[in-house]
């Protein structure tokens, strides 16, 4: 089917608008494939073609954030051609000559409710989806956070066990101390606490389907007396269960939400013993004033993927630990190692499209294919950032500090 210059299409006035709004992005590799059969390269050597079924589906290019483009395409209102990466390429393209750069952070909502019955439905809706599905592009243990790349060069497996011995290496754990793991997935750190750290765990998740299969590789790997998983909230753990001498947060404070965050690090301080050490590691924004990412992709994730999800500034969770009473000893960021890690991710997805087509809905099946490429690209370009966080529970009293002098013992050279 031969190519149509822009001036070659039939005056119509919606098709015109949508040129319109493309212009800024005159140069981008993308083919539009209209309802009557007309085409329309906006670039050269198109990667992506973008096929509109309907004259309503314009309304998704007016204008062409990375919102609106999404929904779009997730409520299949147009379907896309081309890789993940280049689609994903291609969008932020558009969006970026669709929105100035002026006030290019949309603030997302910043009072968003968050209570126990919200924010267990908002992680059913994001971790329920199936294991199985999950399983697809994930490494062999189940870790759904981003991985740790010593050389840049490791294998998804091994970066995930680099970044598991990481952060329990970075706590200093020791044999028989008790560990809570807050947001504790499919229990693989746990797992590993106690495999080769010999700690004595509790991990709490609030995701059914997690707890199930969590505990099922617990009692597989005969650490049923040393690793215990519930399904229950961080916030009901109670004066009974005593003080932890170590706890880990992986990629969960991402849900508690801004206003909470003061008793989200209370909380983990009420549960330390004095001198204990815990371990932050979450997603932020890279906006100062803790606003969403840019060119709309922060809407389509809050309204997609993760609901009721907010996420702060590195320095407003450093502001709200040291209000709580936990002094920040060390604080690392992997935004480039989430960035490869996301890039694995989206590639194994698309590597078993089919797979998972067969496992989810057609809406479920567009959401995370776009959603995977997507943050690669945020995190790519720095709209969004990563942070590990150790903290001390150490009070006006220094000798309860156990860091030693040096970071080398992260790494194994103290």
């Amino acid at each position: 089917m031969p190519s149509s210059s822009a001036a070659a299409i039939p005056e119509n006035p919606m098709v015109s608008s949508l040129l319109a709004s493309l212009r800024p992005a005159a140069d981008t590799p993308l083919r539009l494939r209209l309802w009557n059969g007309l085409q329309h390269d906006l670039g050269p050597d198109p990667r992506v073609t973008v096929a509109l079924g309907a004259p309503g589906a314009i309304r998704y290019f007016l204008p062409p954030s990375l919102d609106n483009l999404a929904e779009g395409y997730v409520n299949g209102q147009f379907d896309v051609q081309g890789s993940a990466q280049d689609i994903i390429d291609v969008a932020a393209r558009l969006a970026h000559g669709g929105v100035a750069m002026k006030g290019r952070f949309g603030r997302l909502v910043s009072a968003l409710t968050h209570d126990r019955k919200r924010d267990a439905q908002a992680i059913a809706h994001h971790y329920d989806v199936s294991n199985d599905f999950y399983a697809l592009w994930l490494d062999p243990a189940m870790v759904y956070s981003c991985a740790y790349f010593p050389t840049a060069s490791e294998s998804l497996a091994a970066a995930q066990q680099a970044k598991l011995d990481h952060v329990l290496t970075k706590i200093m754990l020791q044999p028989g101390e008790r560990l809570l793991d807050i947001g504790c997935g499919w229990g693989a750190l746990a797992i590993r606490a106690a495999e080769k750290f010999g700690a004595q765990v509790v991990g709490v998740t609030l995701s059914k389907q997690q707890y199930q299969l969590a505990r099922k590789r617990v009692a597989q790997a005969g650490l049923s007396d040393q690793v215990d998983i519930r399904l229950q909230d961080y916030r009901d753990l109670g004066a009974d269960e005593g003080h932890f001498d170590k706890i880990t947060s992986i990629g969960m404070f991402e849900h508690v939400g801004l206003k909470h965050l003061p008793d989200y690090f209370g909380r983990i301080h009420s549960l330390l013993k004095d001198g204990g050490l815990a371990l932050n590691h979450g997603i932020t924004s890279t906006d100062p004033a803790s606003g969403g990412a840019p060119l709309g992709a922060a809407q389509f994730i809050e309204k997609y993927v993760f609901p009721n999800g907010e996420l702060p500034h590195i320095s407003l969770a450093l502001k709200d630990m040291q209000s709580a009473g936990l002094e920040a000893l060390d604080v690392e960021c992997l935004r480039r190692h989430y960035a490869r890690t996301l890039d694995i991710w989206s590639a194994n997805y698309e590597q078993h499209a089919e797979a998972a087509r067969a496992m989810v809905d057609e809406t479920t099946f567009r959401v995370w294919r776009i959603y995977l490429a997507g943050c690669a690209h945020a995190f790519a370009q720095n709209w969004v950032s990563i942070y590990q966080v150790l903290a001390c529970k150490a009070g006006h009293n220094a000798a309860l500090n156990p860091m030693p002098w040096s970071r080398g013992y992260m790494y194994g050279s103290a």
